[in-house]
């Protein structure tokens, strides 16, 4: 499987790129600028020069055409950035992982974008793709740290249950890290705005958390 990552030059984006090529996906950063992602592919690939990364820079069609594609532009732009490539998306997942957050002096405070959430945003603007809401937790820096398990949960919500399941897949080869059927887009209000509440915690106890829920037994994919 090749997975794009579109607007994948900023911290967000290159962490998810590390790691999905550290799993063993074949992954292209997207940018509007092909040298700029390339750039960033390069720094990753030197950075770990004992792993063998699949991964390589290229522009945001670049991205688009691949198989499954994950959105990590800033949230204002997500769905800008989707319609942008509708025709290339048509059929295919698309994994939402913005928050749309506001910091007001030390607070973090999450927004209500159009549609209720950032994942039914971009699922309105391109409606022949599948949206699947996921990875919003998990912090940038533990996520580029190629070497390293992360210990979260990861709340995946989608109208479309293969789509879930395929993205479900994606999440469960990163170690440390376990899927949960969050249930359909609705629920991605919630999802999206508990990141203020991660962040603050953060930010009040010098820390990067991330969920994990107990009382979960056996396969939760079932």
């Amino acid at each position: 499987m090749t997975i794009g990552v579109l607007g994948g030059t900023g911290p967000a984006g290159t962490a998810v790129a590390a790691r999905l090529a550290s799993v063993g996906y074949r992954v292209i950063i997207g940018s509007r600028s092909a040298d700029r992602a390339e750039e960033k592919a390069r720094e990753i690939r030197e950075a770990w020069p004992g792993l063998p990364l699949d991964l390589r820079g290229g522009s945001n069609h670049d991205a688009a055409a691949c198989e499954v594609i994950v959105l990590a532009t800033p949230w204002d732009s997500a769905a800008t950035t989707a319609k942008e490539h509708e025709n290339d998306l048509a059929g295919k997942v698309v994994v939402s992982m913005a928050n749309a957050l506001v910091r007001v002096g030390n607070e973090f405070q999450p927004l209500v974008p159009p549609r209720g959430s950032v994942a039914a945003h971009v699922q309105v603007a391109v409606p022949r793709c599948r949206v699947v809401a996921a990875l919003h937790h998990l912090p940038a820096k533990e996520l580029g740290h190629l070497g390293d398990p992360i210990d979260s949960d990861v709340l995946i919500c989608s109208d479309d249950k293969s789509a879930l399941v395929t993205v479900s897949e994606i999440v469960e080869k990163i170690p440390g890290c376990r899927p949960l059927d969050a249930g359909e887009l609705s629920n991605a209000t919630a999802i999206e705005a508990f990141t203020a509440v991660l962040l603050q915690l953060n930010v009040r106890y010098k820390t990067r958390v991330a969920p994990r829920l107990n009382g979960i037994k056996g396969d939760p994919r079932k």
